[in-house]
């Protein structure tokens, strides 16, 4: 029996990403909450913006993180997450090429997709 999803459904999940995330952190570790993603962050928060959703790479639906270029770093140490947050809420995390940051310096994220499959 074939499997069948609306692109609206997928989409809805994208859009809520896009809708609410009005903070990018680059983070030395995995967060659980806004607040980690805080205290964990090598850098303030960031404004992200995107675009899509679309079709995803090979099948579903995508939605891509734009680049964030020269954000001002305010911690020394490594990076290894990303994370996007709403005002109060930790939405979306994932990893990143592990990079040593300084305070003082700038980073910049290249773009990035976040993308849900059809149902198989």
């Amino acid at each position: 029996m074939a499997k069948f999803q609306i692109d609206a459904m997928l989409d809805a999940a994208l859009s809520y990403i896009s809708s609410n995330a009005t903070e990018l952190y680059v983070c030395t570790s995995q967060p659980t909450d806004r607040a980690t993603a805080i205290s964990t962050g090598l850098t303030g928060a960031a404004t992200p913006s995107f675009t899509g959703p679309v079709n995803g790479d090979t099948s579903g639906r995508k939605l891509t993180v734009d680049q964030e270029a020269d954000i001002p770093i305010t911690g020394t140490g490594t990076a290894t997450h990303i994370a996007l947050c709403s005002g109060t809420t930790l939405l979306y995390v994932t990893t990143c090429t592990s990079q040593a940051l300084t305070s003082g310096g700038t980073v910049t994220v290249p773009a990035w997709d976040m993308e849900i499959a059809d149902a198989v």
